[in-house]
């Protein structure tokens, strides 16, 4: 996934608008009911599980929205394809639109998640990558097994101007996050979406929702949890076990730390003490050393890893949340219905 990455946000900077950036981020997306389905069908095509899938998202902006009118998948290949270039590949196939006078300009990107395991350093680099060349991009996350739950799940992000002016520095370290004063709730945000289609597409909306079965309008009232509760535990879980192994090592770095310190003043002071002594024996102090090189600070561990995990516990408590609350609500219902009967 890494080079297809590297080469979309390659095309993105190729592509970017050169009518310059707009003074006010992107605040709404409205994005085509097609692309809506394109997405949906990516997946069901190539998604398997827990494989990701992704794309380009191409459109215009207008004002402060952003309005997402087309998309195209990234193809899927192997390894023993050397000679086929992404890059190349989404240049054509919007050289190809433009042709055709459909909107061709780069907006950003998608991709699908498994059970909302999407917050990752490598969405974080590639993110930034095209947000740097193109301001009001946006990534579209596509949650396929909340999708099957009975509710679309399509949500939009963007990095806040904190965590760009971080990864622009590249100072992850602990005292340069502590300066910039970013957590976890400040690295993300999200855009609201408003899904747009045409009259004609409304109108077969409505037919087919007449034409529906009681049956499947009944799907929703389905008491059973199934696995997904189970499997939403089991990865916060794990991420939690991550976090306490980050929390161990920083505690270990510090108490390095700390015993380094210790160390440099009681020679500092021994030092001193000897050139007292030396002064009163008439004899000539102690050469000036570099103290530094002698006391070599230990590696201080990377804290953005921390702060993604932190950041990905926190979404799996909220879709942990939804799904409870829609459960519990299901239960207080079919309680209520059956005092009634």
């Amino acid at each position: 996934m890494a080079s297809r990455k590297e080469s979309a946000t390659a095309s993105a900077a190729v592509m970017a608008p050169t009518t310059g950036t707009l003074d006010s981020p992107v605040k709404q997306i409205q994005i085509e009911g097609l692309v809506v389905l394109k997405i949906i069908k990516h997946y069901q095509e190539e998604g398997q599980g827990s494989e990701v899938v992704q794309g380009v998202l191409l459109g215009l902006v207008v004002e402060d929205r952003l309005e997402i009118t087309n998309c195209f998948p990234f193809p899927q290949h192997t390894e023993d394809d050397a000679d086929f270039d992404e890059v190349q590949y989404q240049m054509e196939m919007m050289r190809s639109l433009r042709h055709v006078n459909i909107d061709h300009l780069h907006v950003g990107w998608y991709q699908s998640t498994y059970y909302g395991s999407f917050v990752s350093r490598a969405l974080l680099d590639s993110q930034f990558s095209y947000q740097h060349a193109i301001e009001e991009s946006v990534v579209l996350i596509y949650d396929p097994i909340k999708t099957a739950q009975g509710s679309l799940s399509l949500k939009a992000y963007r990095l806040t101007p904190k965590l760009m002016e971080i990864c622009k520095e590249k100072d992850f370290t602990p005292e340069g996050l502590k300066k910039a004063n970013i957590g976890f709730e400040h690295m993300f945000e999200e855009v609201p979406i408003i899904i747009k289609n045409s009259h004609l597409i409304n109108v077969l909306m409505w037919d087919l929702e007449d034409k529906s079965t009681v049956a499947d309008k009944h799907e929703l009232l389905n008491l059973s949890s199934s696995n997904h509760l189970e499997k939403s535990l089991q990865l916060l879980m794990d991420r939690v076990d991550d976090m306490s192994q980050d929390i161990v090592k920083y505690n270990t770095y510090s108490r390095n730390l700390s015993k380094q310190q210790q160390q440099k003043h009681q020679y500092l002071q021994r030092r001193q003490q000897e050139n007292v002594q030396r002064q009163t024996r008439g004899e000539p102090a102690l050469p000036e050393e570099d103290i530094s090189k002698m006391f070599k600070p230990p590696q201080a561990p990377p804290r953005m890893d921390t702060l993604l995990i932190a950041g990905q516990i926190n979404n799996y408590c909220q879709n942990v949340k939804e799904f409870t609350s829609q459960n519990l609500g299901k239960l207080f219902m079919a309680e209520a219905l059956q005092g009634h009967n």
